[in-house]
C-alpha cells in the first residue's frame, strides 16, 4: 500500500480529474445560473412532496409513544411499567418538540449562517434536556422500572427512521 502523499493527482486522466466538476456543461462552457422568480419558488415549495415535517415526526413519535406504554402495561398488568414506559417516550419527544419549535422559528430560518447555528443550538438544547430528563427519571418516575422506560425510548427514537421512509417515498 502506498502513502497517500504519493498519489498525483496530475498523473490521472483528465476524464476522472474533471468528473466532479459541476461548473461545467457538455460543451466545457460554465453553466448559467437561473434565478427562480416568486411564482416558481412558491410552485417549487408547495411541491416539495419529500419534505418531512418536524411537527408530524414529534406527533408520530408521541403516539407512538403513547402506543408502547399502553400495551407494555396491559402486557404486565402493573402501572409502573405504564409511566415508565410513558416517561421514556417523554425523553425523546420533549426535547424533539423543542428542537422542532426552536428550527421553526422566524430567526433560525432567517440565512443559512442562523439556520446553521440553530441547527447545532437546538441539538445541543436537545442532547442536555435529554441527559436532564434522564437524571431526574428515577425521582420523578416511583418506582421505576427502567427496561420499559428504555425500551420506550428506544422505539420512539427509531421514528426518526421510519421519517426518512416517508422522505424516500415521496
Amino acid at each position: 500500500m502506498r502513502p497517500l502523499s504519493s498519489y498525483n493527482p496530475a498523473a490521472l486522466p483528465d476524464a476522472s480529474v474533471n468528473a466532479w466538476n459541476d461548473d461545467d456543461t457538455d460543451d466545457g462552457g460554465p453553466v448559467p445560473f437561473k434565478a427562480l422568480t416568486r411564482e416558481q419558488a412558491r410552485e417549487l415549495a408547495a411541491n416539495d412532496r419529500h419534505a418531512v415535517r418536524p411537527w408530524r415526526v414529534v406527533a408520530v413519535q408521541a403516539a407512538v409513544g403513547l402506543g408502547v406504554a399502553v400495551l407494555s402495561g396491559a402486557a404486565f398488568g402493573r402501572m409502573d411499567v405504564f409511566w415508565s414506559a410513558l416517561y421514556g417516550a417523554g425523553v425523546v419527544v420533549v426535547p424533539a418538540a423543542l428542537m422542532a419549535r426552536g428550527m421553526t422559528s422566524v430567526f433560525t430560518s432567517a440565512s443559512p449562517l442562523t439556520s446553521a447555528v440553530g441547527v447545532m443550538g437546538w441539538e445541543m438544547v436537545k442532547i442536555v434536556v435529554s441527559i436532564l430528563l434522564l437524571g431526574l427519571a428515577p425521582k420523578i418516575v416511583q418506582p421505576l422500572v427502567w427496561p420499559a422506560l428504555l425500551a420506550a425510548l428506544v422505539v420512539c427514537i427509531k421514528v426518526y427512521w421510519v421519517a426518512l421512509a416517508w422522505r424516500r417515498r415521496g
